[in-house]
């Protein structure tokens, strides 16, 4: 192709999403929080506030007085059982006062209506049976009829107000915009989130408001690793501008070692979930945030009385799943997914995700598509080394449940995703980079790919072998499991 120098980032870029290289702190509110910047990448823009205006106090005094250990350490109303006679009593229909929460110049503040989304959380809770054991009190049969079909309307009203009044999102509780990346806050404004200690919750269900809890852990490593996707974001936009203005081979394997980078960090921070969060303490917050989607306890969904003519509804959980990272680069690397109804799982996980991230997402995947990045990519086998990456997964579900908190069959879902990266990355390696032997020559193409071969074949020796391993643990764990 022909090499020109190109600006950056490209004019189509800027007119579909116009502030992606904005300063977060100059952005108005009336904006949902979720715009996505290369400063801020999938994190909201801005810190999610934590109070609301003096109407909604009866909401905030349920929600703070909620968790199973609150603030102060003793016992919560999910402890007491109390919460839903709580709720019945106490908490007013508020649909009126949502579209007061306004700017000065009268538009929607979108971080008021995103946080009142995120503190109305699903009902009924679900009372676990190891909480039940501790109290030694109640069961909790006892203190809900859990398979009851009707639920409380006065908290999803509101929240299916706010909602499709902006946000377009379910209304029910998400990772993105409400149990994760719009649940925290920091202890010292002035370190920011540069320190992960530094990182608090604002809303919890078990001991979470505690910093050293599993539950914190769980949840603000999530927030730990999403900080890291500004130069993502930025370096996935160099590839896809250069490849469509046709700029320079080098510029685009810039934007890709600028992915490596942020991917390197991602995961960094990933592997601190094991010190930050206990496997062994993962169901006792589970409970609280899977859905109402393919699970035991709902088996016909729940009807939420007065709601959508008392039609029964079914919503997915808070799952990792809806996280935008794996997505972004899955559709940069235009990586096929097998057609199969777990796939058709995770399209219908799109949803879940904030609209800013849909948007972004479709942009990368048909632009990818548009302009070919996986040939473009590839033409050249010294850039198809410099593309080379992998994907990781962590054991806190698959190891204790067959069913993710979205609803989501995880034991055969993270498979059949893991191996659709492994072969595509075993056919490119295969078709690029291993037929390209004989003697380097120095500072020549041939020299660049011995230099990408000798990094990449240990990575792939490891593709190779964890996929043996892999389709052993499938076959064992649906054997175990039954399904």
């Amino acid at each position: 192709m022909t090499v020109t120098q190109v600006p950056f980032p490209s004019p189509s870029t800027l007119k579909k999403f116009p502030h992606i290289h904005d300063d977060p702190s100059t952005m108005s509110h009336a904006l949902d929080p979720f715009t996505i910047t290369t400063s801020t990448g999938f994190l909201p823009y801005q810190t999610a506030p934590v109070e609301l205006p003096a109407a909604f106090e009866p909401l905030f005094t349920l929600i703070n007085r909620l968790p199973v250990v609150k603030a102060d350490g003793t016992p919560g109303l999910l402890a007491t059982y109390e919460l839903g006679h709580a709720v019945d009593t106490e908490l007013p229909d508020l649909t009126d006062e949502i579209p007061k929460l306004v700017l000065p110049d009268g538009s929607p503040d979108k971080s008021l209506l995103l946080l009142y989304s995120v503190t109305t959380p699903s009902w009924p809770p679900p009372i676990s049976s190891s909480l039940a054991g501790r109290t030694g009190t109640r069961t909790p049969t006892e203190a809900m009829d859990l398979a009851a079909p009707f639920s409380l309307s006065v908290l999803l009203v509101p929240c299916i107000a706010v909602r499709r009044y902006s946000l377009d999102l379910p209304p029910f509780m998400s990772y993105a915009a409400s149990y994760a990346l719009f649940n925290y806050t920091v202890a010292d404004k002035s370190k920011g989130l540069e320190e992960y200690s530094n990182l608090r919750l604002i809303r919890a269900f078990e001991r979470g408001l505690s910093p050293k809890s599993s539950e914190a852990g769980f949840i603000l490593t999530h927030v730990d690793m999403v900080k890291e996707t500004g130069p993502l974001v930025n370096g996935v936009l160099r590839v896809i501008d250069t490849i469509e203005q046709r700029g320079s081979r080098a510029e685009i394997n810039d934007g890709f070692r600028e992915i490596l980078r942020s991917m390197e960090k991602i995961e960094a921070s990933m592997e601190e979930m094991w010190a930050n969060s206990k496997p062994s303490d993962y169901l006792s917050f589970r409970v609280f945030i899977f859905g109402i989607t393919n699970q035991s306890m709902f088996p016909n969904g729940v009807i939420y009385d007065g709601v959508l003519d008392n039609k029964p509804l079914e919503f997915r959980g808070e799952s990792g799943a809806n996280d935008s990272i794996i997505p972004m680069l899955d559709h940069l690397c235009e990586i096929p997914m097998p057609s199969t109804p777990l796939t058709k799982i995770l399209h219908e996980f799109r949803a879940y995700r904030p609209l800013p991230h849909r948007e972004f997402l479709t942009y990368i995947r048909e632009k990818a598509e548009t302009i070919g990045v996986r040939k473009s990519s590839t033409t050249s086998a010294a850039s198809a080394g410099a593309t080379g990456s992998s994907h990781a997964s962590t054991s806190f579900v698959v190891l204790r449940t067959p069913t993710a908190t979205g609803g989501s069959p995880i034991v055969t879902w993270l498979p059949n995703q893991l191996f659709a990266v492994m072969e595509l990355m075993i056919i490119i390696y295969d078709t690029h980079l291993a037929p390209k032997q004989g003697a380097a020559i120095v500072h020549s193409e041939q020299d660049l790919i011995a230099s990408h071969r000798k990094q990449v074949e240990p990575m792939m020796e490891n593709v190779r072998d964890q996929k043996e391993k892999l389709e052993k643990e499938v076959e064992k764990w649906c054997k175990e499991r039954g399904v």
